[in-house]
């Protein structure tokens, strides 16, 4: 029978279990959570077709595996040292309900949740820190991070633009070029382009007639482009994760660690 290792080869072209959660080696808790909700909604059993059922289930548990290997602080360590997997630990074990244990990781969120946690999220030292984390992680470029920050739209830029330009003043972050000495033109246009997929977005919503519910939400933006569906679904992957314990209830700590 094939290792993990193995598995995650053929499967999803990488021996190192990193790659194949899609995250770094120095990720910590909540990046490797994200990671593996991420990745593990793409793949999963249900978004398929029949024919594609039994290799998606397969890629499903494989994943199941993986987390498990790197959410266990035993088992991290010994691959992070050694490089290799106990086959034989209760934590990848064979007879474990994988579509279980990941009900039992993500619970399913609402618009409702989403309008609540947002309020919170906003101006909280946990949204601050992924700001920060998005500056560096795309070198002060701005349409990157607001790609990448939930909840961040273009009505509040100048606020997070604030919020930079302090870091930025204390030292805590390099004043990267792209962000100093972005043109007004590229601001505009972000901007523009912004104002017009909102107005797009609204005016299709009245076309089809659809609401404000998570599955009408992605009717409208498969509706507008098909890869846009895919945005939505990184997101409300990032978002649950980040929403949900490992018990399925709501976060009520600070961050530990896109569309």
């Amino acid at each position: 029978m094939p290792t993990l290792l193995q598995n995650c080869k053929r499967y999803f072209g990488s021996l190192d279990l990193y790659t194949v959660l899609g995250v770094r080696r120095t990720a910590g808790e909540a990046e490797i959570r994200r990671g593996y909700h991420k990745i593990s909604l793409q793949v999963h059993p249900d978004r398929v077709s029949d024919e594609e059922k039994e290799e998606a289930n397969l890629k499903f548990q494989i994943l199941g595996k993986v987390y498990s290997v790197l959410s266990d602080k035993e088992q991290k360590a010994v691959y992070d040292e050694q490089g290799i997997v106990d086959e034989e630990s209760d934590a990848i074990s064979q007879d474990r309900n994988w579509e279980e244990y990941w009900r039992l990781l993500f619970k399913k969120i609402t618009v409702e949740d989403i309008q609540a946690y947002e309020e919170k999220y906003r101006g909280s030292e946990e949204e601050r820190a992924d700001i920060i984390q998005a500056y560096l992680d795309f070198e002060g470029d701005m349409d990157n991070l607001m790609d990448s920050v939930i909840f961040a739209d273009i009505d509040n830029e100048p606020r997070i633009r604030e919020i930079i330009q302090k870091a930025i003043k204390k030292k805590e972050v390099p004043a990267h070029n792209a962000f100093v000495k972005e043109s007004k033109k590229k601001q505009e246009q972000r901007r523009k382009r912004a104002n017009e997929e909102a107005q797009e977005a609204e005016e299709m919503k009245k076309e089809m007639g659809l609401g404000d519910q998570e599955d009408d939400l992605k009717a409208l933006i498969h509706k507008k482009q098909k890869s846009r569906e895919k945005e939505l679904d990184g997101f409300m992957a990032q978002l649950e994760a980040k929403y949900c314990n490992k018990g399925g209830k709501k976060a009520t700590g600070t961050k530990k660690g896109k569309k």
